[in-house]
């Protein structure tokens, strides 16, 4: 049987396991809240720029902010959203399965953001365009190399992780067009513009493609904002089962303790006993 005071250093070890994975947890549910507010403001902000966009654009198609003349890439672009690192469970790969159930390298070509995911096509021998890494801030990140590559394809479709709960996360795909015009706001403007009420320099079409652009940029932050919102779920769910387990582990080694103390305690008294024992059988003789 192992010695109490070996017992009492692992406990000792896992109590410390307890708190750090209590401190994790904390921050990962403070990023959630964080996170959270930060896209209720980029989507208040959107829908503003929405409202003057359906109003300006000709037709229903949009153009991703291209210059008419541009040259497009008849492929599809896949941009996929995972961890940077490997701490997220298994949703990357489940992302990346997802991803590779339609994927044609004819067809297609991929921007990986996050080394996690870079990591797991290499492992399966598929090669992407460009890496990005995740972005380390939750908030005015760089999203503008990613619109520049949008605008050189015929389609792009952006693969993420969802946030649904702290226990429960999926992985989704929209195609970037879909996207932009899902996070449109459904009411109808107070104020109306229009070329008769304003002046639009240096061209209307020139101001539809800014918007279009910048609607782009806040689509796909929104996109990256839900993607880190699942994975710091992912990880407080990690924290909480690894929280449960090590409390779990400190409390079954507090018993080992408690009954190794009292083995050895009982051997001490068994040798007190079959001392004191021999020394009245000697004395007797």
């Amino acid at each position: 049987m192992r010695r109490p005071n070996e017992i009492a250093r692992d406990e000792a070890s896992m109590g410390t396991l307890v708190e750090l994975t209590s401190a994790f947890e904390g921050i990962a549910s403070m990023r959630i809240s964080q996170i959270k507010n930060q896209v209720l403001q980029s989507t208040k902000f959107f829908n503003e720029l929405w409202n003057m966009y359906t109003q300006l654009r000709v037709g229903e198609a949009f153009r991703f902010g291209r210059d008419k003349a541009a040259h497009v890439i008849d492929k599809e672009l896949y941009v996929i959203i995972t961890a940077e690192g490997g701490f997220s469970g298994d949703i990357d790969q489940k992302l990346v399965e997802l991803m590779l159930q339609t994927y044609d390298p004819a067809k297609h070509d991929i921007i990986v953001i996050g080394h996690h995911g870079a990591l797991q096509l290499f492992q399966r021998g598929v090669s992407s365009k460009k890496y990005y890494k995740m972005p380390t801030k939750d908030q005015n990140f760089n999203v503008i190399p990613l619109v520049q590559a949008a605008q050189q394809y015929r389609l792009t479709t952006m693969f993420y992780q969802e946030y649904q709960s702290l226990m429960t996360q999926d992985v989704k795909r929209i195609e970037l067009s879909s996207a932009v015009n899902e996070r449109g706001a459904a009411d109808k403007p107070d104020e109306v513009i229009s070329e008769q009420t304003y002046i639009f320099e240096p061209s209307t079409d020139a101001v539809v493609a800014h918007l279009e652009r910048s609607m782009m940029q806040i689509s796909m932050s929104q996109l990256i904002l839900e993607s880190k919102l699942a994975q710091y779920a992912s990880r407080f769910r990690a924290m909480s089962m690894s929280h449960q387990r090590a409390g779990d582990m400190k409390d079954e080694l507090r018993m080992d303790y408690n009954r190794a103390r009292r083995t050895v305690k009982d051997e001490r008294l068994k040798e007190v006993i079959n001392g004191l024992r021999k020394t009245h059988a000697g004395a007797g003789l």
